[in-house]
């Protein structure tokens, strides 16, 4: 596993967030992380190609990605050394450390080469992730640089809550500002215009009546 150097305040905070939950943050995040497995079946990875996550967390994305296509190469960036511990030993004992490279670093601002010495990937997703990311949207810039031509990006996080009720939406973001986590309301209107920057095609999807925001955007050719 390799890494560079990364913000010391927000690797800090996500090292203490994590450093008890990562023992059950799978067995608790099933509940409210809906979508996720939805992001990962419309991957469509091609025979070879090659996947990067940002915030790869536990692994457990990566894990259920490399099952579903086992012709790929994946590749997990995470801040938090206490999470990269967690996934690092759920890969090996999934048997897929020889198809999985980790390696902690910042998403907003990361090299792949120096990382994983690979410039360019086929896919990229990013799940529940933004929503805790300071500067989120240099992810958003970052990971469509890091993508090969006609690559994809997939993106899939909390939405705005818009077709539930609005004591549902608070109490859900008071519960996740525990965990600094924050729905971020401009997600969309940022993925539309890096699709016009890049010159990109952009989907857009709502689920669960707004519950979670799923996208897709991808590169030409």
């Amino acid at each position: 596993m390799s890494s560079t150097e990364v913000p010391a305040n927000h690797a800090e905070l996500m090292d203490g967030v994590y450093r008890w939950q990562r023992h059950i943050y799978d067995l608790t995040r099933k509940y409210y992380l809906l979508g996720r497995d939805r992001l990962i079946e419309g991957l469509e990875v091609p025979t070879g190609g090659t996947v990067l996550e940002l915030g790869c967390g536990t692994g457990r994305n990566i894990i259920l990605a490399a099952r579903r296509y086992p012709d790929a190469r994946f590749f997990g960036l995470d801040i938090s050394a206490e999470m990269l511990e967690t996934a690092g030993a759920a890969i090996a004992r999934e048997d897929l450390s020889g198809r999985v490279t980790l390696a902690r670093g910042d998403a907003t601002d990361f090299d792949t080469n120096a990382l994983f010495g690979s410039e360019r990937f086929d896919r990229i997703f990013v799940s529940y992730s933004l929503s805790m990311i300071p500067g989120w949207e240099k992810t958003v810039a970052a990971a469509l640089a890091a993508l090969a031509p006609a690559g994809t990006l997939h993106v899939v996080d909390f939405g705005q809550q818009e077709g539930l009720p609005r004591w549902f939406r608070t109490l859900l973001r008071g519960w996740l500002k525990k965990f600094h986590v924050a729905p971020r309301s401009t997600l969309r209107e940022v993925l539309e215009s890096e699709s016009r920057r890049t010159g990109a095609t952009f989907r857009f999807r709502t689920l669960y009546r707004g519950y979670a925001w799923l996208a897709v955007i991808k590169l030409a050719v």
